[in-house]
C-alpha cells in the first residue's frame, strides 16, 4: 500500500510542475477529508485556493496511485527539486 506524503512549505508553482510530470493520479487530501485530484487542472484552479494560504500548503497530504510518482513527489517535498525526466 502506498503511504501518504505530508507536505512541508512547498512552492505551489513548482509543486504543480512536479505533479504534471507524474504518470498516475495524484490526490491532495486534507485533515477535513477533502480529496482533490491534482491531475485535473479544474481541481487545481478551483479547489486549492481553499487549502492554500500564501502559496503554501497548510495541512494536507499527497496520495499517489503510481509508486514512481510517490518517489518523485517525496524527493520534491524533501529537497525542493524536480527530477529531469
Amino acid at each position: 500500500m502506498i503511504e501518504k506524503i505530508k507536505l512541508h512549505n512547498i512552492n505551489f508553482d513548482e509543486f504543480i510542475e512536479a505533479v504534471d510530470k507524474c504518470k498516475g493520479n495524484v490526490y491532495l487530501e486534507t485533515e477535513d477529508g477533502d480529496s482533490l485530484n491534482l491531475k485535473s487542472k479544474l481541481c487545481q484552479m478551483l479547489g486549492l485556493s481553499n487549502i492554500l494560504k500564501g502559496a503554501q500548503v497548510t495541512e494536507a497530504a499527497i496520495r499517489c496511485e503510481n509508486e514512481e510518482d510517490e518517489s518523485l513527489l517525496f524527493r520534491f517535498n524533501l529537497y525542493g527539486e524536480i527530477p529531469e525526466k
